[in-house]
């Protein structure tokens, strides 16, 4: 090499040494940001000249984040399918070649099959009344559901019991409070302030905790009655029911005779276990109830639901009753809602009350969103529970042909939800624009009151013409 080239080489080594030395580290150009973003656009601009680093605006969210993806998503079979259900979505997943338990897999189509959205770990929020052990009884049965057949339920469990006409449900209490609604015949009930009324398809009752009550099936029909019991305490166990006779079967009958200032003669065939359930003729109208000195209570145990009129919407209808409209009704609210075939239960949540959900009848699809991106699909049929906890943003859908019918029920005195509708339609519409990148003139389609129900899509919105892949 030349003493020229040397020369040349050392040279540009010196200055190119000293040119680093005076750039600002990456570290120090980091220091000077509060948003990470701007830092490195802020990097590399001055490390490609000397001039100051370029003031710029932060990157639109499409920019930064790639948008939601475009797959169809609809459930992967309707309930009118006949087919073998396969865990197939588009390319994804494959078919089924060992043991199937095919009547399953059709009843929980988001379960074999979910879509792509769904994502993360989300605790079941489903238990069908049908796989709840049984109590038969002479005269009826009770089956129930609590923390030991869905974890998840914390706060509410519940009770299916079955009265043909003329049973009774023996005079008991319980140390949960205690909410119903009459899914089929009717029912006599009496509390300690002798309320004798007829219950009938529809309708409510509540007593508080440790308020002593009896129920009989009516022969209004001849099948008798069925009915939901709802408890406000999720670790509840309906054989642990305080009942008249198991407490007098286990208590000295001297006693007993003495309490009530009678010959022990007349204790002589009280039953030596409890009854629970047991046959009986049917009960006469209300009015055989027999006179209290002591008057009635004045907040009744009772509400005619089935005589309320529903609020109609555009998808369907909802009840709501609370202790604004039922006075006594201190930790139970329910909203019943209707939901059109196509049409939906918004997206919404419930601020602080978890969601206890019973389905009455037809088809649902609940995809529940428990934050941090884990979000889980489930399917529901008349006589299945949901449950949804507190906060967690869902929506229920009416995938089938039939309408939609089911209770939502909360711990609370008073029904409270929050509309995601109404929520962006009273956002600045700028702040949307920033953060959904859903344009200004766009926002009309948003409703600044609660839509509750929402009917089907536009004529001209993809079709769901699914079925089993």
């Amino acid at each position: 090499m030349s003493l020229r080239n040397i020369f040349t080489f050392v040279t540009c080594a010196l200055l190119l040494a000293s040119y680093s030395a005076a750039a600002p580290t990456a570290a120090s150009v980091v220091s000077l940001s509060a948003s990470s973003a701007v830092a490195s656009s802020s990097l590399l601009a001055w490390s490609s000249s000397e001039t100051e680093p370029s003031s710029t605006s932060a990157a639109p969210a499409s920019e930064t984040v790639a948008p939601a993806s475009d797959d169809p998503n609809y459930v992967a079979w309707t309930p009118d399918y006949t087919g073998t259900p396969e865990a197939i979505r588009g390319s994804l997943g494959s078919t089924v070649i060992g043991p199937q338990n095919v009547p399953l897999d059709l009843q929980n189509a988001d379960m074999l099959a979910p879509p792509t959205t769904d994502n993360g770990a989300v605790p079941n929020a489903k238990w069908p009344f049908s796989m709840s052990h049984n109590r038969l009884q002479t005269g009826g049965w009770a089956r129930q559901q609590n923390v030991g057949q869905l974890p998840a339920a914390t706060e509410l469990a519940g009770v299916d019991m079955r009265l043909e006409a003329g049973a009774i449900r023996e005079l008991h209490w319980h140390t949960a409070s205690e909410w119903a609604y009459v899914t089929q015949g009717s029912v006599q009930v009496s509390a300690v302030n002798q309320l004798g009324q007829n219950f009938n398809k529809g309708d409510l009752w509540f007593f508080p905790a440790g308020v002593p009550h009896t129920l009989q099936a009516t022969n209004a029909t001849e099948d008798g009655a069925e009915f939901l019991l709802v408890f406000d305490n999720g670790t509840f166990d309906e054989d642990g029911t305080f009942l008249i006779t198991d407490w007098l079967a286990h208590t000295p009958k001297e006693v007993i005779a003495k309490n009530f200032g009678a010959p022990i003669s007349v204790f002589n065939e009280i039953p030596g276990d409890d009854l629970y359930i047991f046959p009986a003729a049917p009960p006469g109208p209300d009015s055989d109830a027999p006179v209290s000195p002591s008057g009635t209570v004045s907040s009744p145990y009772t509400f005619a639901m089935s005589q309320m009129p529903a609020t109609e919407l555009s998808g369907g209808s909802v009840k709501i009753v609370d202790s604004h409209v039922f006075n006594i009704s201190k930790t139970t609210a329910v909203a019943e809602v209707t939901v059109n075939p196509g049409a939906m239960r918004e997206l919404h949540w419930h601020p602080t009350q978890d969601e206890w959900t019973y389905f009455l009848e037809g088809n649902a699809r609940v995809t529940v969103f428990a934050s941090s991106g884990n979000a889980g699909t489930f399917n529901y049929q008349g006589g299945d529970i949901g449950y949804i906890p507190a906060s967690h943003g869902h929506y229920v859908e009416n995938t089938g042909n039939t309408t939609l019918r089911y209770l939502e029920v909360f711990k609370t005195a008073t029904f409270q939800d929050v509309s995601l509708n109404q929520w962006i339609a009273l956002t600045p519409p700028a702040m949307i624009e920033a953060t959904l990148n859903i344009k200004a003139e766009d926002l009309k389609y948003f409703s600044k009151t609660k839509p509750i129900v929402v009917g089907p899509a536009p004529v001209n919105s993809t079709a769901n013409s699914t079925t089993a892949a």
